[in-house]
């Protein structure tokens, strides 16, 4: 699918090599925006997330991180198409980033993929692969780039969401919220949704589950109260 259509705007994809995924869907929903006045997307793609930030924080400023001159391509045309033309978008890595500001919140849907082997397609690889986003980078411009108040949240596979917990924790972090994300009732935990944060804040650590499908293969209420405001057709 080329295009997909979301109730506030459109996510054309003619050259991004990773399209509209449930994973990118799921954290723009599920992120928390509070005092977000400032906002990054790292490695935005298509600018879904981003867009998806800003529509449910329109008076926050929303910047855009994408190294892909492919996805820059769909992103840049996504933005400038949607209400929010504003939304700031950089054509770097991260890890070059040039900048004097400093972001309330980091969100990513980085690659994960750190032994597995590659295909043929490039641009796919560097969006699946860590070795062009690896955890420690994403956490350094974590740290970096955001507040001292910062926090930042990420989807990730279950089994790699463990080791990225260890990893903030040993920056002396603390793990704001999370929710392990599966499919079906029957099926294991596959995804993780985790919100980061550079200091202790009340009641952190909150564990939350969610199904996407019951046992019908209809969404169930959980996912549709966390997505309505987006799918065309809830």
């Amino acid at each position: 699918m080329s295009q997909f259509a979301f109730k506030q705007f459109s996510v054309t994809q003619h050259h991004a090599a990773m399209k509209v995924s449930t994973d990118g869907i799921l954290l723009g929903a599920w992120v928390s925006l509070a005092e977000s006045n400032r906002i990054v997307d790292v490695g935005t793609g298509t600018g879904l997330i981003a867009l998806m930030c800003k529509q449910r924080s329109p008076t926050s400023k929303v910047h855009a991180v994408e190294l892909d001159e492919d996805a820059l391509k769909d992103a840049e045309f996504n933005i400038e198409h949607s209400p929010w033309p504003d939304i700031e978008l950089h054509r770097c890595a991260i890890q070059e980033f040039d900048t004097e500001l400093r972001f309330d919140l980091m969100v990513s849907n980085p690659p994960y993929f750190n032994a597995s082997l590659k295909g043929e397609n490039q641009a796919r690889n560097r969006a699946r692969h860590t070795d062009s986003l690896s955890f420690d980078a994403l956490l350094d411009a974590f740290e970096k780039f955001t507040t001292d108040a910062g926090q930042l949240a990420v989807i990730l596979p279950y089994k790699e969401s463990l080791l990225f917990c260890q990893l903030a924790k040993a920056r002396n972090w603390f793990l704001v919220s999370s929710c392990a994300v599966k499919a079906t009732p029957s099926k294991s935990y596959s995804r993780r949704l985790l919100q980061i944060a550079k200091q202790n804040v009340p009641q952190s650590s909150q564990e939350q589950s969610l199904v996407i499908y019951d046992v019908d293969r209809q969404y169930t209420n959980d996912f549709i109260s966390l997505c309505r405001e987006f799918y065309l057709k809830m």
